[in-house]
């Protein structure tokens, strides 16, 4: 199998595309970055109460200085 990623330049290539992967004879998927970037929000979504900037930035600071304590 080869991953190519494609830059579609005419609308009418994007149909053609789209009616390759109605034959199976390719498979569309999300760039694995932007499913990265969607993660956060998709955890916030489930999650009863989010994290604010301000609790995020503590945890990170603390785990920052354990990190550096270590050394």
């Amino acid at each position: 199998m080869e991953a190519l990623k494609i830059e579609i330049l005419n609308p009418k290539a994007l149909r053609l595309i789209k009616d390759m992967q109605g034959l199976k004879l390719i498979r569309i998927s999300d760039d694995p970055l932007s499913m990265l970037k969607a993660y956060p929000r998709k955890m916030r979504l489930n999650s009863s109460t989010a994290p604010s900037l301000d609790e995020i930035t503590k945890i990170v600071e603390d785990a920052r200085a354990k990190r550096c304590a270590q050394k």
